[in-house]
């Protein structure tokens, strides 16, 4: 349903690059659906190369996505022409970090579609710097995890405030049931790791106290 999804978000006709591509599910649903002209699946590790590499052989697509194994953005050529690119199922941080390592290889014509673990804040902080509207957002629940998705395109000079960055803009606009859901647990948490810190014997650096406390007060204001 994940990747589901995030397949939405391709936009048709796009030559897309899929980074940390697994199996390469994600390329090959989409070439057999006529969604993609081209694409490359880009993994780090050999285990999931080869099985990406078997997933285009077995489905006779070998001419049409390239498969190579490269560190994130570096699976990127510039001959390649990439419109879109998809990185699904890591932690935040990790995303943006392969954002940022592989800046140079950025066009800003490309569509982005994010698919991360945790970490959500840390990655809408990097696009917000590097001039990135969110265009879509989305939340699912799957397997008793939350995942996001958030779409974003380079549009010039944009701002989001520290809520929108730690909500997400649309997603506080929307206001969707799972996003309400999600936020009602993560309240539920905040406030109980408040209460064990206060009970706990040793001393919690007031810092971390303090960003647990604004986290929670933020959520309880959303929720109103």
């Amino acid at each position: 349903m994940r990747l589901e999804r995030v397949a939405a978000h391709v936009p048709v006709g796009a030559r897309l690059a899929d980074i940390g591509s697994d199996h390469g599910y994600l390329p090959v649903a989409l070439m057999h659906r006529g969604a993609i002209v081209a694409a490359v699946a880009g993994e780090v590790a050999l285990t999931p190369f080869h099985a990406a590499e078997r997933t285009v052989r077995e489905n006779d697509l070998d001419v049409r996505i390239t498969v190579r194994l490269a560190n994130g953005l570096a699976a990127i050529e510039p001959g390649d022409g990439i419109t879109a690119i998809s990185i699904c199922g890591m932690g935040g941080e990790t995303i943006r970090d392969i954002l940022d390592n592989g800046k140079a290889r950025l066009s800003g014509q490309e569509r982005l579609i994010l698919q991360p673990n945790g970490g959500e804040q840390p990655l809408r902080q990097w696009l917000m710097e590097n001039g990135y509207r969110i265009l879509c957002e989305e939340l699912l629940r799957e397997n008793r995890f939350d995942y996001e998705i958030i779409v974003a395109e380079r549009a010039g000079p944009v701002m989001y405030t520290a809520e929108e960055l730690y909500f997400g803009p649309l997603q506080m606009q929307a206001r969707s049931p799972a996003f309400l859901a999600k936020w009602q647990r993560l309240l539920r948490e905040k406030q109980k790791t408040l209460s064990q810190l206060a009970r706990a014997r040793q001393a919690v650096p007031q810092e971390k106290l303090q960003d647990i406390a604004r986290q929670a007060r933020w959520i309880t204001e959303l929720l109103v």
